[in-house]
């Protein structure tokens, strides 16, 4: 028999071996039931449960339990337990798991749920809704941020703008002191914020507010910014320059955007760097953007040869090579919106190098022939040379009895382009209201510039 010392050590190292069996259980208990998902889902999720029910207090087995309950329960389709399941499961958040471990499952559950819920709006409502408000009671505003950040997400991926506009509410009073004004310390969040919201006002095309906010994202200097952030500010900047037809200020945003981009590993690089060719093309730029260090890597990019093949012609003026690229690149060129909006500046673009290119020699040239050269209908043609008259590019005036373009004499056209311009104008901003009278009193109303036209 040894001592009462000896019989006290014993009885401790027993007590740790038992916990440690026990432990042992319950992870083999946890692994059995996950490896049961696939194949018997109401076994995993009676082994799910018994894993929490053999803890004796909350930890972290129970907690990963749960965690696989609610993605399967999800799977399922029963929303209900689903909910009752989570709810449990954030009960751990506080004290059972650390923080930094509690975080990362509920971004991956919050990704697994957003994913494939966006046309349950009740559900994601009561599961983010639930969500933010055990990060509230837990005081982890880092990830209550974050969590109405991907709200704010999702509801911007379903154009729910109404509810989007509520969350940033929310999301700019976090960022504020006690006085209303931006705390300058947040400046990394408050550019979180702007981010989504400045992409909000260039998805319904609201310019004056993309502006003003655009501009106060760029004056914020105290933040240190996930460079994905300042690529969506910088992308959609240059949405807003082209917008407003500043070829040059856009290109310049469509290039801090695609370096943002790529030092974050982001592919939005490639589709900013299509824009950066549209952009420079717009501003006839003679300069090649793929012959820049940064870009020069992806010249060859599946995504980017149609551009860089278009590009290449633009520059040699071949319309009829520029017109084909388009054609043989639909997917990659003209299936983006955007760049789709700009593609008939484009073709103006290198038509007014080739017109005027064609027309040097002439003094008296047929609009038949330019129609021919340019492969482009006589009405488009005589459409091109009155814009290119009226801003003074051509000096002369259109024969249009003998469809002859004749050079030189520029007060005989003039006077009718400008006349005919100022008509246009008039008509475009006249309004008839029902019971006032026919578009032919209207015409009467603009008699004098009608009748300055007959003059011609």
């Amino acid at each position: 028999m040894g001592s009462d010392a000896d019989m006290e050590d014993y009885g401790f190292e027993y007590s740790d071996e038992e916990q440690e069996d026990q432990d042992v259980d319950i992870e083999n208990q946890y692994y059995n039931s996950k490896g049961m998902v696939e194949t018997d889902a109401e076994g995993a999720l009676s082994g799910f449960a018994e894993v929490v029910e053999m803890e004796p207090e909350k930890a972290e087995w129970g907690f990963k339990a749960l965690k696989q309950t609610v993605k399967l329960q999800y799977r399922l389709g029963r929303y209900k337990e689903m909910m009752e399941s989570y709810r449990v499961m954030l009960t751990y958040i506080k004290s059972a798991v650390t923080r930094n471990y509690s975080e990362k499952c509920l971004n991956s559950i919050m990704d697994f749920v957003s994913g494939s819920a966006s046309q349950n709006f009740g559900l994601l409502q009561e599961f983010y809704q639930t969500t933010l408000k055990a990060l509230e009671e837990a005081k982890n505003e880092r990830l209550w941020f974050k969590t109405n950040l991907k709200l704010c997400k999702i509801w911007f991926d379903m154009g729910e703008y109404g509810r989007m506009n509520k969350i940033m509410k929310e999301l700019h009073k976090s960022c504020r002191k006690p006085d209303g004004s931006d705390d300058q310390k947040k400046g990394t969040q408050l550019l979180e914020v702007y981010a989504i919201e400045i992409q909000m006002y260039t998805e319904t095309k609201n310019n004056k507010k993309l502006k003003q906010l655009y501009q106060k994202a760029l004056t914020i200097k105290s933040a240190i910014p996930h460079p994905r952030i300042m690529g969506i500010i910088h992308e959609c900047g240059g949405k807003m320059h082209m917008a407003e037809r500043q070829w040059a200020e856009a290109a310049t945003d469509f290039f801090e955007a695609f370096k943002n981009y790529d030092e974050a590993g982001n592919q939005r690089r490639i589709q900013c760097l299509k824009y950066l060719v549209l952009a420079n093309m717009l501003m006839e730029s003679e300069v090649n953007p793929f012959d820049g260090q940064e870009a020069k890597p992806y010249k060859n990019d599946p995504e980017i040869l149609a551009m860089t093949n278009l590009i290449a012609a633009y520059q040699r003026n071949e319309i009829l090579e520029f017109e084909k690229i388009l054609k043989s690149n639909r997917r990659t060129i003209m299936d983006d919106p955007f760049i789709r909006n700009y593609i008939e500046d484009l073709l103006k673009n290198i038509r007014t190098q080739v017109l005027l290119k064609l027309i040097k020699p002439y003094t008296r040239i047929r609009i038949p022939f330019i129609s021919k050269e340019l492969n482009v209908p006589e009405g488009d043609v005589e459409q091109l040379l009155v814009s290119l008259i009226l801003d003074n590019r051509i000096q002369g005036h259109i024969d249009q009895v003998n469809r002859l373009l004749e050079r030189g004499d520029r007060s005989k056209g003039m006077k009718k382009y400008a006349a005919v311009d100022k008509w246009n104008t008039q008509l475009s901003i006249i309004e008839i209201e029902p019971g006032t009278g026919s578009l032919t009193n209207v015409l009467v109303e603009s008699g004098a510039t009608v009748l300055a036209i007959e003059k011609f």
